[in-house]
Protein backbone atom coordinates (compact mmCIF):
# COMPACT_ATOMS: atom_id res chain seq x y z
CA UNK A 1 0.00 0.00 0.00
CA UNK A 2 1.49 3.37 -1.03
CA UNK A 3 1.30 6.63 0.87
CA UNK A 4 -1.62 7.76 -1.31
CA UNK A 5 -4.48 5.30 -1.26
CA UNK A 6 -6.83 5.31 -4.22
CA UNK A 7 -10.44 4.82 -3.29
CA UNK A 8 -13.87 5.26 -4.86
CA UNK A 9 -15.55 8.32 -3.42
CA UNK A 10 -19.32 8.62 -3.09
CA UNK A 11 -19.56 10.43 -6.42
CA UNK A 12 -17.64 7.68 -8.20
CA UNK A 13 -14.42 9.61 -8.77
CA UNK A 14 -11.09 7.89 -8.05
CA UNK A 15 -8.09 9.53 -6.43
CA UNK A 16 -9.17 10.34 -2.88
CA UNK A 17 -6.17 10.43 -0.57
CA UNK A 18 -5.77 9.58 3.10
CA UNK A 19 -2.96 11.91 4.24
CA UNK A 20 -3.20 10.81 7.88
CA UNK A 21 -3.98 7.13 7.69
CA UNK A 22 -2.68 5.80 11.06
CA UNK A 23 -1.31 2.49 9.82
CA UNK A 24 0.41 4.00 6.80
CA UNK A 25 1.83 6.69 9.06
CA UNK A 26 3.19 3.97 11.35
CA UNK A 27 4.81 2.13 8.42
CA UNK A 28 6.44 5.17 6.86
CA UNK A 29 7.40 6.61 10.24
CA UNK A 30 9.37 3.48 11.12
CA UNK A 31 11.17 3.73 7.78
CA UNK A 32 12.16 7.36 8.35
CA UNK A 33 13.40 6.69 11.89
CA UNK A 34 15.42 3.72 10.59
CA UNK A 35 16.83 5.94 7.84
CA UNK A 36 17.93 8.58 10.37
CA UNK A 37 19.34 5.98 12.78
CA UNK A 38 21.50 4.61 9.96
CA UNK A 39 22.50 8.16 9.02
CA UNK A 40 23.83 8.84 12.52
CA UNK A 41 25.49 5.45 12.66
CA UNK A 42 27.39 6.26 9.47
CA UNK A 43 27.69 10.05 9.67
CA UNK A 44 31.49 9.97 10.04
CA UNK A 45 31.78 8.49 6.56
CA UNK A 46 30.57 11.70 4.92
CA UNK A 47 32.67 14.80 4.19
CA UNK A 48 31.74 17.13 7.05
CA UNK A 49 31.36 20.19 4.84
CA UNK A 50 29.33 19.51 1.74
CA UNK A 51 31.56 19.28 -1.32
CA UNK A 52 28.92 20.05 -3.97
CA UNK A 53 29.03 23.01 -6.35
CA UNK A 54 26.32 25.72 -6.49
CA UNK A 55 23.32 24.57 -8.53
CA UNK A 56 24.11 20.87 -8.17
CA UNK A 57 20.58 19.85 -7.19
CA UNK A 58 18.85 21.47 -10.15
CA UNK A 59 20.87 19.16 -12.38
CA UNK A 60 19.64 16.10 -10.49
CA UNK A 61 15.93 16.76 -9.95
CA UNK A 62 13.09 16.95 -12.50
CA UNK A 63 11.82 20.31 -13.73
CA UNK A 64 8.35 19.81 -12.27
CA UNK A 65 6.50 17.93 -9.53
CA UNK A 66 5.27 14.38 -10.23
CA UNK A 67 1.71 14.02 -11.51
CA UNK A 68 1.25 10.61 -9.91
CA UNK A 69 2.23 9.57 -6.37
CA UNK A 70 5.65 8.08 -5.68
CA UNK A 71 6.35 5.55 -2.90
CA UNK A 72 8.26 6.54 0.23
CA UNK A 73 10.87 3.88 -0.55
CA UNK A 74 11.79 5.68 -3.77
CA UNK A 75 11.75 9.09 -2.10
CA UNK A 76 14.12 7.95 0.65
CA UNK A 77 16.46 6.48 -1.94
CA UNK A 78 16.60 9.89 -3.59
CA UNK A 79 17.20 11.56 -0.23
CA UNK A 80 20.27 9.37 0.18
CA UNK A 81 21.42 9.82 -3.40
CA UNK A 82 20.67 13.51 -4.01
CA UNK A 83 20.08 15.31 -0.71
CA UNK A 84 22.71 13.84 1.61
CA UNK A 85 25.64 14.93 -0.63
CA UNK A 86 24.39 18.51 -0.33
CA UNK A 87 24.20 18.48 3.47
CA UNK A 88 26.87 19.98 5.68
CA UNK A 89 26.74 17.54 8.56
CA UNK A 90 26.18 19.66 11.65
CA UNK A 91 25.70 16.52 13.75
CA UNK A 92 28.99 14.95 12.67
CA UNK A 93 31.44 14.41 15.55
CA UNK A 94 34.01 16.13 13.31
CA UNK A 95 31.95 19.31 13.01
CA UNK A 96 33.70 22.22 14.77
CA UNK A 97 32.32 25.18 12.79
CA UNK A 98 30.21 28.21 13.76
CA UNK A 99 28.51 27.14 16.99
CA UNK A 100 26.94 23.71 17.56
CA UNK A 101 23.34 22.85 16.75
CA UNK A 102 23.23 19.93 19.13
CA UNK A 103 20.63 17.21 18.86
CA UNK A 104 19.51 14.37 21.09
CA UNK A 105 17.02 11.54 21.14
CA UNK A 106 14.85 13.55 23.53
CA UNK A 107 15.08 16.65 21.35
CA UNK A 108 14.20 14.73 18.20
CA UNK A 109 11.29 12.88 19.79
CA UNK A 110 9.99 16.07 21.35
CA UNK A 111 10.06 17.58 17.88
CA UNK A 112 8.17 14.56 16.54
CA UNK A 113 5.48 14.99 19.20
CA UNK A 114 5.25 18.70 18.54
CA UNK A 115 4.98 18.20 14.79
CA UNK A 116 2.62 15.25 15.24
CA UNK A 117 0.13 17.22 17.33
CA UNK A 118 0.63 20.13 14.90
CA UNK A 119 -1.23 22.61 17.08
CA UNK A 120 -1.10 26.35 16.44
CA UNK A 121 -0.66 27.69 19.96
CA UNK A 122 -1.17 31.42 19.54
CA UNK A 123 -3.28 31.88 22.68
CA UNK A 124 -4.18 29.82 25.73
CA UNK A 125 -7.53 28.73 24.31
CA UNK A 126 -5.99 27.34 21.12
CA UNK A 127 -4.22 24.66 23.21
CA UNK A 128 -3.97 25.23 26.96
CA UNK A 129 -1.24 22.61 27.45
CA UNK A 130 1.08 24.41 25.01
CA UNK A 131 0.89 27.68 26.92
CA UNK A 132 1.03 26.22 30.39
CA UNK A 133 3.89 23.80 29.67
CA UNK A 134 5.92 26.62 28.16
CA UNK A 135 5.42 28.81 31.23
CA UNK A 136 6.45 25.93 33.50
CA UNK A 137 9.59 24.86 31.61
CA UNK A 138 10.74 28.46 31.27
CA UNK A 139 10.57 28.84 35.05
CA UNK A 140 12.38 25.48 35.44
CA UNK A 141 15.16 26.62 33.12
CA UNK A 142 15.34 30.07 34.68
CA UNK A 143 15.90 28.45 38.07
CA UNK A 144 18.62 26.21 36.61
CA UNK A 145 20.40 29.38 35.44
CA UNK A 146 19.77 31.04 38.81
CA UNK A 147 18.11 33.97 37.09
CA UNK A 148 16.73 36.55 39.53
CA UNK A 149 13.13 35.82 40.54
CA UNK A 150 12.00 38.95 38.66
CA UNK A 151 12.60 37.10 35.39
CA UNK A 152 10.32 34.19 36.34
CA UNK A 153 6.55 33.91 36.20
CA UNK A 154 6.70 33.11 39.88
CA UNK A 155 8.31 36.51 40.45
CA UNK A 156 6.25 38.70 38.15
CA UNK A 157 8.32 38.33 34.98
CA UNK A 158 8.22 35.47 32.52
CA UNK A 159 9.76 33.47 29.72
CA UNK A 160 8.79 32.69 26.14
CA UNK A 161 10.22 30.41 23.46
CA UNK A 162 11.13 32.34 20.32
CA UNK A 163 12.52 30.84 17.16
CA UNK A 164 15.94 32.49 17.22
CA UNK A 165 17.97 35.17 18.97
CA UNK A 166 17.19 37.49 16.05
CA UNK A 167 13.52 37.35 17.03
CA UNK A 168 14.26 37.77 20.74
CA UNK A 169 16.36 40.88 20.15
CA UNK A 170 13.82 42.38 17.77
CA UNK A 171 10.98 41.89 20.24
CA UNK A 172 12.93 43.54 23.05
CA UNK A 173 14.11 46.44 20.85
CA UNK A 174 10.50 47.11 19.84
CA UNK A 175 9.34 46.93 23.46
CA UNK A 176 12.08 49.35 24.54
CA UNK A 177 11.32 51.66 21.62
CA UNK A 178 7.63 51.94 22.45
CA UNK A 179 8.33 52.50 26.13
CA UNK A 180 10.68 55.37 25.31
CA UNK A 181 8.47 56.94 22.63
CA UNK A 182 5.60 57.01 25.08
CA UNK A 183 7.77 59.34 27.19
CA UNK A 184 9.32 61.52 24.47
CA UNK A 185 6.74 61.33 21.66
CA UNK A 186 6.69 59.13 18.57
CA UNK A 187 7.88 62.03 16.43
CA UNK A 188 11.29 61.63 18.11
CA UNK A 189 11.95 58.10 16.87
CA UNK A 190 14.90 59.34 14.80
CA UNK A 191 16.68 60.37 18.00
CA UNK A 192 16.81 56.85 19.47
CA UNK A 193 20.22 55.17 19.72
CA UNK A 194 20.97 51.42 19.94
CA UNK A 195 24.28 50.18 21.36
CA UNK A 196 26.38 47.05 21.08
CA UNK A 197 30.07 46.35 20.67
CA UNK A 198 31.98 45.70 17.47
CA UNK A 199 31.73 42.02 18.48
CA UNK A 200 27.94 41.99 18.92
CA UNK A 201 25.99 39.70 16.61
CA UNK A 202 24.59 41.31 13.45
CA UNK A 203 21.10 40.41 14.71
CA UNK A 204 21.17 43.64 16.74
CA UNK A 205 21.76 45.85 13.72
CA UNK A 206 19.05 43.99 11.80
CA UNK A 207 16.59 44.39 14.68
CA UNK A 208 17.35 48.11 14.85
CA UNK A 209 16.70 48.46 11.13
CA UNK A 210 13.39 46.62 11.31
CA UNK A 211 12.33 48.62 14.38
CA UNK A 212 12.81 51.89 12.49
CA UNK A 213 15.92 53.10 14.29
CA UNK A 214 17.84 55.62 12.18
CA UNK A 215 20.77 53.64 10.69
CA UNK A 216 23.16 56.43 11.66
CA UNK A 217 22.13 55.88 15.30
CA UNK A 218 23.42 52.33 15.54
CA UNK A 219 26.57 52.16 17.64
CA UNK A 220 29.13 49.34 17.44
CA UNK A 221 31.47 50.47 20.20
CA UNK A 222 35.09 49.45 19.67
CA UNK A 223 36.64 46.72 21.81
CA UNK A 224 40.31 45.89 22.31
CA UNK A 225 42.50 42.87 22.93
CA UNK A 226 43.52 44.42 26.25
CA UNK A 227 39.96 43.81 27.50
CA UNK A 228 39.64 40.43 25.77
CA UNK A 229 37.28 42.10 23.26
CA UNK A 230 34.60 42.70 25.87
CA UNK A 231 32.70 46.02 25.88
CA UNK A 232 33.98 48.22 28.70
CA UNK A 233 31.77 50.48 30.77
CA UNK A 234 34.11 53.42 30.09
CA UNK A 235 33.84 53.07 26.32
CA UNK A 236 30.07 52.65 26.62
CA UNK A 237 29.72 55.74 28.79
CA UNK A 238 31.87 57.85 26.49
CA UNK A 239 29.66 56.97 23.52
CA UNK A 240 26.48 57.71 25.47
CA UNK A 241 27.79 61.11 26.61
CA UNK A 242 28.69 62.01 23.04
CA UNK A 243 25.21 61.04 21.85
CA UNK A 244 23.41 62.93 24.60
CA UNK A 245 25.48 66.00 23.87
CA UNK A 246 24.32 65.71 20.24
CA UNK A 247 20.68 65.71 21.34
CA UNK A 248 20.11 62.00 20.83
CA UNK A 249 18.25 59.59 23.15
CA UNK A 250 20.05 56.40 24.32
CA UNK A 251 17.60 53.52 24.07
CA UNK A 252 18.99 49.97 24.09
CA UNK A 253 22.15 48.01 24.89
CA UNK A 254 22.75 44.44 23.79
CA UNK A 255 25.42 42.94 26.07
CA UNK A 256 26.83 39.59 24.98
CA UNK A 257 27.91 36.56 26.99
CA UNK A 258 29.96 34.57 24.49
CA UNK A 259 30.34 36.61 21.29
CA UNK A 260 30.16 34.85 17.95
CA UNK A 261 33.72 35.61 16.88
CA UNK A 262 35.62 34.65 20.02
CA UNK A 263 33.12 33.96 22.86
CA UNK A 264 34.17 37.20 24.55
CA UNK A 265 32.13 38.28 27.56
CA UNK A 266 30.78 41.77 28.18
CA UNK A 267 30.93 42.64 31.92
CA UNK A 268 27.27 42.94 32.87
CA UNK A 269 27.50 44.63 36.26
CA UNK A 270 29.36 47.81 35.22
CA UNK A 271 27.52 48.03 31.88
CA UNK A 272 24.13 47.79 33.60
CA UNK A 273 25.18 50.43 36.10
CA UNK A 274 25.92 52.89 33.29
CA UNK A 275 22.80 51.92 31.34
CA UNK A 276 20.52 52.39 34.31
CA UNK A 277 21.82 55.94 34.83
CA UNK A 278 20.44 56.82 31.40
CA UNK A 279 17.29 54.70 31.42
CA UNK A 280 18.61 52.32 28.77
CA UNK A 281 17.02 48.89 28.25
CA UNK A 282 19.68 46.19 28.67
CA UNK A 283 19.23 42.91 26.84
CA UNK A 284 21.70 40.11 27.59
CA UNK A 285 22.42 37.87 24.61
CA UNK A 286 23.87 34.56 25.83
CA UNK A 287 22.81 32.62 22.73
CA UNK A 288 25.80 30.28 22.82
CA UNK A 289 27.27 30.47 26.32
CA UNK A 290 24.04 30.61 28.31
CA UNK A 291 23.91 26.81 28.31
CA UNK A 292 27.21 26.58 30.20
CA UNK A 293 25.86 28.90 32.89
CA UNK A 294 23.75 26.09 34.37
CA UNK A 295 27.12 24.87 35.70
CA UNK A 296 27.95 26.63 38.99
CA UNK A 297 31.54 27.28 37.91
CA UNK A 298 30.34 29.33 34.91
CA UNK A 299 27.39 31.11 36.49
CA UNK A 300 29.62 34.09 37.43
CA UNK A 301 29.54 35.18 33.78
CA UNK A 302 25.94 36.25 34.44
CA UNK A 303 26.77 38.34 37.49
CA UNK A 304 24.95 41.65 37.04
CA UNK A 305 22.03 40.19 35.07
CA UNK A 306 19.78 41.22 37.96
CA UNK A 307 20.02 44.79 36.64
CA UNK A 308 19.20 43.89 33.03
CA UNK A 309 15.72 43.98 31.51
CA UNK A 310 15.79 40.83 29.37
CA UNK A 311 17.93 37.75 28.83
CA UNK A 312 18.04 35.09 26.13
CA UNK A 313 19.93 31.96 25.16
CA UNK A 314 19.49 29.35 22.44
CA UNK A 315 18.65 25.89 23.74
CA UNK A 316 19.08 24.70 20.15
CA UNK A 317 22.79 25.54 20.14
CA UNK A 318 24.45 23.64 22.95
CA UNK A 319 21.57 22.26 25.00
CA UNK A 320 20.47 19.16 23.07
CA UNK A 321 17.22 20.82 21.95
CA UNK A 322 16.85 20.87 18.18
CA UNK A 323 16.44 24.03 16.13
CA UNK A 324 14.54 26.21 16.72
CA UNK A 325 14.30 27.04 20.43
CA UNK A 326 15.44 30.42 21.74
CA UNK A 327 14.61 31.07 25.39
CA UNK A 328 13.77 34.70 26.24
CA UNK A 329 12.99 36.04 29.70
CA UNK A 330 11.75 39.55 30.52
CA UNK A 331 11.23 41.31 33.81
CA UNK A 332 8.23 43.24 32.50
CA UNK A 333 6.06 41.11 30.21
CA UNK A 334 3.64 44.02 29.79
CA UNK A 335 6.32 45.86 27.81
CA UNK A 336 6.25 43.09 25.20
CA UNK A 337 2.46 42.86 25.25
CA UNK A 338 1.93 46.60 24.79
CA UNK A 339 4.31 46.65 21.83
CA UNK A 340 3.28 43.42 20.11
CA UNK A 341 -0.38 42.77 20.99
CA UNK A 342 -3.34 42.83 18.66
CA UNK A 343 -6.76 41.53 19.63
CA UNK A 344 -9.14 41.02 16.70
CA UNK A 345 -12.68 39.85 17.31
CA UNK A 346 -12.06 36.32 16.02
CA UNK A 347 -9.48 35.72 18.77
CA UNK A 348 -11.63 36.96 21.65
CA UNK A 349 -12.42 34.40 24.34
CA UNK A 350 -13.38 34.26 27.99
CA UNK A 351 -10.00 33.04 29.29
CA UNK A 352 -8.08 35.89 27.65
CA UNK A 353 -10.52 38.56 28.71
CA UNK A 354 -10.38 37.52 32.36
CA UNK A 355 -6.56 38.07 32.27
CA UNK A 356 -6.03 34.69 33.91
CA UNK A 357 -3.83 33.27 31.15
CA UNK A 358 -0.79 34.06 29.04
CA UNK A 359 -1.41 34.59 25.34
CA UNK A 360 2.01 34.08 23.82
CA UNK A 361 0.97 35.65 20.51
CA UNK A 362 1.53 38.97 22.32
CA UNK A 363 5.13 38.08 23.24
CA UNK A 364 6.40 37.49 19.70
CA UNK A 365 6.37 38.78 16.12
CA UNK A 366 4.08 36.21 14.51
CA UNK A 367 0.61 35.06 15.48
CA UNK A 368 1.16 31.36 14.78
CA UNK A 369 3.55 29.45 16.98
CA UNK A 370 4.74 25.87 17.44
CA UNK A 371 4.58 23.65 20.52
CA UNK A 372 8.32 24.12 21.16
CA UNK A 373 8.12 23.53 24.90
CA UNK A 374 7.48 19.81 24.35
CA UNK A 375 11.01 19.16 23.15
CA UNK A 376 12.56 21.29 25.89
CA UNK A 377 10.44 19.45 28.46
CA UNK A 378 11.60 16.09 27.10
CA UNK A 379 15.25 17.18 27.19
CA UNK A 380 15.04 18.43 30.78
CA UNK A 381 13.22 15.31 31.96
CA UNK A 382 15.19 12.76 29.91
CA UNK A 383 18.64 13.95 30.98
CA UNK A 384 18.18 15.96 34.16
CA UNK A 385 20.35 18.82 35.39
CA UNK A 386 23.23 16.56 36.45
CA UNK A 387 23.68 14.94 33.04
CA UNK A 388 23.23 18.19 31.14
CA UNK A 389 26.07 19.66 33.19
CA UNK A 390 28.24 16.61 32.46
CA UNK A 391 27.51 17.00 28.75
CA UNK A 392 28.57 20.66 28.73
CA UNK A 393 31.63 20.06 30.87
CA UNK A 394 32.79 17.24 28.59
CA UNK A 395 32.90 19.63 25.63
CA UNK A 396 34.73 22.28 27.63
CA UNK A 397 37.27 19.66 28.68
CA UNK A 398 37.77 18.63 25.05
CA UNK A 399 38.33 22.27 24.07
CA UNK A 400 40.91 22.56 26.87
CA UNK A 401 42.62 19.47 25.49
CA UNK A 402 42.73 20.99 22.01
CA UNK A 403 44.15 24.17 23.49
CA UNK A 404 46.84 22.08 25.18
CA UNK A 405 47.75 20.41 21.87
CA UNK A 406 48.16 23.83 20.26
CA UNK A 407 50.49 24.83 23.07
CA UNK A 408 52.77 21.89 22.30
CA UNK A 409 53.37 23.07 18.71
CA UNK A 410 55.28 26.36 18.77
CA UNK A 411 54.19 27.20 15.24
CA UNK A 412 50.65 27.83 16.46
CA UNK A 413 49.17 30.26 18.96
CA UNK A 414 45.85 30.76 20.74
CA UNK A 415 44.80 34.28 19.80
CA UNK A 416 42.23 35.12 22.48
CA UNK A 417 41.46 33.60 25.88
CA UNK A 418 39.20 30.56 25.77
CA UNK A 419 36.11 31.06 27.95
CA UNK A 420 33.98 28.04 27.05
CA UNK A 421 34.39 25.32 24.39
CA UNK A 422 35.62 27.42 21.46
CA UNK A 423 39.33 27.90 20.71
CA UNK A 424 40.51 30.67 18.37
CA UNK A 425 43.97 29.91 17.00
CA UNK A 426 46.29 30.40 14.03
CA UNK A 427 49.72 29.76 12.60
CA UNK A 428 51.91 32.41 14.22
CA UNK A 429 53.23 35.24 12.02
CA UNK A 430 56.69 34.46 13.38
CA UNK A 431 56.56 31.09 11.63
CA UNK A 432 56.11 32.91 8.33
CA UNK A 433 58.93 35.45 8.81
CA UNK A 434 61.27 35.58 5.84
CA UNK A 435 58.85 33.79 3.52
CA UNK A 436 56.77 36.82 2.63
CA UNK A 437 58.67 39.97 1.72
CA UNK A 438 55.99 41.87 -0.20
CA UNK A 439 53.29 42.16 2.45
CA UNK A 440 53.45 42.75 6.19
CA UNK A 441 53.95 39.85 8.54
CA UNK A 442 50.37 40.15 9.89
CA UNK A 443 48.87 40.30 6.42
CA UNK A 444 50.92 37.30 5.40
CA UNK A 445 49.68 35.43 8.46
CA UNK A 446 46.07 36.30 7.68
CA UNK A 447 46.42 35.12 4.09
CA UNK A 448 48.22 31.95 5.10
CA UNK A 449 45.67 31.00 7.77
CA UNK A 450 42.77 31.63 5.40
CA UNK A 451 44.38 29.33 2.84
CA UNK A 452 45.12 26.74 5.52
CA UNK A 453 41.52 26.71 6.72
CA UNK A 454 40.17 26.30 3.21
CA UNK A 455 42.44 23.33 2.46
CA UNK A 456 41.40 21.70 5.76
CA UNK A 457 37.70 22.13 4.98
CA UNK A 458 38.13 20.93 1.40
CA UNK A 459 39.47 17.64 2.78
CA UNK A 460 36.07 16.89 4.29
CA UNK A 461 37.70 15.33 7.35
CA UNK A 462 36.76 18.16 9.72
CA UNK A 463 34.97 21.49 9.38
CA UNK A 464 35.94 24.75 11.08
CA UNK A 465 35.02 28.37 10.37
CA UNK A 466 36.91 31.62 10.86
CA UNK A 467 36.64 35.06 12.40
CA UNK A 468 38.59 38.29 12.13
CA UNK A 469 39.22 39.71 15.59
CA UNK A 470 41.08 42.98 15.97
CA UNK A 471 42.30 42.60 12.39
CA UNK A 472 43.61 39.08 13.04
CA UNK A 473 42.29 36.13 10.99
CA UNK A 474 41.69 33.16 13.28
CA UNK A 475 40.43 29.63 12.87
CA UNK A 476 37.60 28.80 15.28
CA UNK A 477 37.46 25.32 16.77
CA UNK A 478 34.02 25.05 18.40
CA UNK A 479 33.41 21.79 20.26
CA UNK A 480 29.75 20.99 20.82
CA UNK A 481 28.37 18.32 18.49
CA UNK A 482 26.52 15.68 20.46
CA UNK A 483 28.56 12.78 19.03
CA UNK A 484 32.01 14.35 19.52
CA UNK A 485 34.50 12.49 21.71
CA UNK A 486 38.07 13.35 22.61
CA UNK A 487 39.36 11.01 19.89
CA UNK A 488 37.72 13.31 17.33
CA UNK A 489 39.50 16.29 18.84
CA UNK A 490 42.87 14.49 18.60
CA UNK A 491 42.11 13.53 14.99
CA UNK A 492 41.17 17.13 14.19
CA UNK A 493 44.51 18.39 15.51
CA UNK A 494 46.37 15.84 13.37
CA UNK A 495 44.44 17.05 10.31
CA UNK A 496 45.37 20.66 11.11
CA UNK A 497 49.04 19.75 11.52
CA UNK A 498 49.15 17.68 8.32
CA UNK A 499 47.73 20.49 6.22
CA UNK A 500 49.92 23.07 7.93
CA UNK A 501 52.99 20.95 7.19
CA UNK A 502 52.07 20.63 3.54
CA UNK A 503 51.31 24.33 3.13
CA UNK A 504 54.43 25.50 4.93
CA UNK A 505 56.59 23.19 2.85
CA UNK A 506 55.11 24.48 -0.41
CA UNK A 507 55.20 28.18 0.53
Amino acid sequence: MGSLQNQKSDNGLAGTIKPLDPEEFRRQGHMVIDFLADYYKNVERYPVRSQVEPGYLKKRLPDSAPYDPEPIEEILRDVQKDIVPGITHWQSPNYFAYFPSSGSIAGFLGEVLSTGFNIVGFNWMSSPAATELESIVMDWLGKMLKLPSEFLFSGGGGGVLQGTTCEAILCTVVAARDQMLKKIGRENVNKLVVYGSDQTHSALQKAAQIAGINPSNFRAVATTKANAFGLTADAFRAQIESDVESGLVPLFLCATIGTTSSTAVDPLAPLCEVANEYGIWVHVDAAYAGSACICPEYRHFLDGVENAHSFSFNAHKWFLTTLDCCCLWVKDPSALVKALSTYPEYLRNKASETKQVVDYKDWQITLSRRFRSLKLWLVLRSYGVANLRKFLRSHIKMAKNFEGLIGMDKRFEVVVPRNFATVCFRISPIELAGNHQIVSREEAANNFNAKLLETINESGKIYMTHAVIGGVYVMRFAVGASLTENRHVILAWKVVQEHANALLTSS
